[in-house]
């Protein structure tokens, strides 16, 4: 690791270490980065959902669910069965 603190954060894989909780429900976390997990769980909380549709409007608490949900109305379908094409 090029950083101590890198490594310290690593180890909590090994020791499951969760330092940073919730103030409103207690769920632990073992870090928080550039977009902190402690951040977007505080959304489950205040139903903030800062991720919004632009063809229907629908809001969304994490970026990935609004690109999932965008497949809805482009069609896409990007994962197929290897067995019957479908």
């Amino acid at each position: 690791f090029i950083q101590r603190s890198d490594l310290t954060i690593h180890r909590r894989v090994h020791t499951g270490e969760r330092p940073y909780g919730c103030p409103e429900c207690g769920r632990r976390f073992s870090s928080f980065g550039w977009v902190s997990h402690l951040e977007r769980h505080r959304r489950v909380h205040t139903g903030e959902r800062p991720f919004c549709c632009g063809e229907c409007g629908r809001g969304f608490a994490v970026s990935s669910h609004l690109e999932r949900h965008r497949r809805v109305h482009t069609g896409e379908r990007p994962f197929r069965c290897g067995d019957c094409g479908k």
